[in-house]
């Protein structure tokens, strides 16, 4: 059995939200897209569900944390490649988000950071498929 995830983030503009990960690439399922949610596709078995605060809230019985003051998640995407990681980073930064730190390069891996327009932080990263396999 494939398991499929879906990570839920509140967003205080649901269509600027949608706008930005436009320009990085992704698609949305119209089948769970209204006006509270968008299905963001992240993969085959991946899925970012962007919801308003209030949707959101239908959901929590904790308060929302302030992505742009506290970090709660970190949310590692792996890419095909070096310049796939950089060319995502850029396009996040051209649509209006943030790289809040410097690239961090072990060799085997390369690593960086993006925050979106609601703080969330994404760590777009690439891993040497040898490296990996080689159990290092």
């Amino acid at each position: 059995m494939s398991r499929k995830i879906f990570v839920n983030l509140p967003v205080s503009d649901l269509g600027r939200s949608i706008a930005f990960y436009r320009v990085l690439g992704f698609s949305f399922n119209e089948q769970f897209t209204d006006e509270t949610a968008a299905c963001m596709v992240i993969s085959e078995h991946n899925y970012a569900m962007l919801l308003t605060h209030d949707k959101f809230r239908s959901f929590v019985t904790k308060p929302i944390a302030d992505a742009q003051r506290t970090t709660g998640v970190l949310i590692a995407l792996a890419l095909e490649s070096k310049a796939e990681v950089d060319a995502m980073v850029a396009a996040a930064v051209q649509a209006g988000g943030t790289e809040p730190r410097p690239p961090t390069d072990h060799g085997f891996m390369f690593i960086r950071a993006f925050e979106d327009p609601d703080g969330h932080v994404w760590e777009p990263f690439w891993m040497d498929p040898a490296q990996v396999r080689a159990g290092q």
